[in-house]
Order: structure tokens, then C-alpha cells, then sequence
């Protein structure tokens, strides 16, 4: 049986815009990376060897003697890496020499995050689109951008906000468009244990505030 694509309405997306422009900064503490990345290793281990003892797992057995070192490091190089201010990915913009002046939408974008309330991941898809301003950036570009924002503790709305004012800021213009389609383990696998809903979140600029531009964005997230 064919999967029915998601129709998204707009009037029953969260939009994002905090009152409050800070709310969008990462919430990192004074110093987060006066420690080198192999230090961070080092000290997670130590914390989650504990845990894993206080549960009552037995660490001499071959399957888990070595998952505290394997977590630390997946912490640190993998799942939250998009903490590391180094790792913030370089875009490089091009001259719209075609002068292609309608917009460009990047859809089904695949990111991977986690809630930064009870540490469960975030899998979801980000559909994204822009009207040039002059200058055109790389497609992998953006799906980079994606991935450094998903890639920390998060919420979803404010990832939204993050990679929607990243991109305002590379491309020089308030025509953008973000829209965030995620499931959330913290909601399927604890508390509610709900396994179908997913949440969407938008946030636009510019051109696309207009009812025009704002439909034909959505015609072509709905295909």
C-alpha cells in the first residue's frame, strides 16, 4: 500500500520566533571548552561507567566492558558534536550567474538530534528553501547546516530558529524558509508512548510571509 504523503498546514505548525533573541543560543556554560575533546572522553567514561554500575550491570562481561569508552566517544565525536564551534561548517556562496530568481527548495533533509530534556533522539527531516539575493550556496551546504545544529542537545524549536537565522545570515537575505517534520523518542518510548505523532515547526522570512510564495513553498514540501 502506497504511504499517503503529509499535508502540511500551516496553521497547525509551531512557529518558532522567540520573544526573547538569547532563548536561541544554546544554553553552554562559562568555560565548555577550556577542556580538549579527549579530556571530555576521559571524564564521560569515568561518569558513565558509574551508571552503568549503579544499574547493576556487570562491566567484566564482553559486551559491556568497553561501553563507557564507546559512549564517551560518541558523545563527544558523533551525537553532539555540533557543540564544538570549530566543527561549524564553512559555506561558500556563489555568483547566481543564471539569475535563477525563483526559489530553491531543499526538502526531505535527514538529521538525527537529541531532546536535551531526557537525552532521547530526534529523527527527522528538514525541508528548506530560499529566494537568491544574488548569491546561490553548494546544496551540501545546507544539509551541513542541518547536521551541526541537529547535532547537540536540543529543541526542536530552537534548531528551527538556529538553522532558519544561519542561513538568513550566509545568504544575505530574509527570504527563508525552514520547516522541521521529527519524531520524538522521549514521546514514543517513555510517558505518553505515543508512536505515530511527529511535530512540525516552521519558521519564514521575507518573501515567503507572502500567501503566494508561502503556497508554492508548500506545494512542494507536500509531494
Amino acid at each position: 500500500m502506497k504511504k499517503k504523503n503529509k499535508i502540511i498546514d500551516i496553521d497547525q505548525i509551531i512557529e518558532c520566533t522567540p520573544k526573547d533573541s538569547t532563548n536561541i543560543k544554546t544554553p553552554l556554560r562559562e568555560g565548555a571548552f577550556d577542556i580538549s575533546d579527549d579530556k571530555k572522553i576521559d571524564i564521560i567514561e569515568s561518569h558513565f561507567r558509574e551508571i552503568m554500575l549503579t544499574l547493576g550491570l556487570d562491566l567484566n562481561d564482553d559486551s559491556l566492558k568497553d561501553s563507557p569508552r564507546r559512549v564517551a566517544k560518541m558523545y563527544v565525536k558523533e551525537l553532539f558534536s555540533g557543540l564544538n564551534p570549530n566543527l561549524k561548517p564553512k559555506s561558500t556562496l556563489f555568483k547566481n550567474n543564471y539569475e535563477y530568481g525563483e526559489m530553491l527548495v531543499e526538502k526531505d533533509i535527514s538529521f538525527y538530534s537529541n531532546c536535551e530534556h531526557h537525552f532521547l533522539p530526534i529523527i527527522g527531516k528538514a525541508h528548506i528553501a530560499y529566494i537568491s539575493s544574488g548569491n546561490v550556496i553548494g546544496l551540501s551546504k545546507l544539509h551541513r547546516i542541518v547536521n551541526y545544529y541537529s547535532k547537540r542537545p536540543q529543541v526542536q524549536e530552537r534548531m528551527t530558529v538556529q538553522i532558519f537565522n544561519e542561513l538568513k545570515n550566509v545568504l544575505k537575505t530574509e527570504d527563508v524558509a525552514v520547516i522541521v517534520d521529527a519524531a520524538h523518542l522521549c514521546v514514543s518510548s517513555r510517558g505518553i508512548k505515543d508512536i505515530t505523532s511527529t511535530t512540525l515547526t516552521l519558521e519564514v522570512g521575507g518573501k515567503f510571509k507572502e500567501e503566494r510564495v508561502w503556497k508554492e513553498f508548500k506545494n512542494f514540501t507536500d509531494k
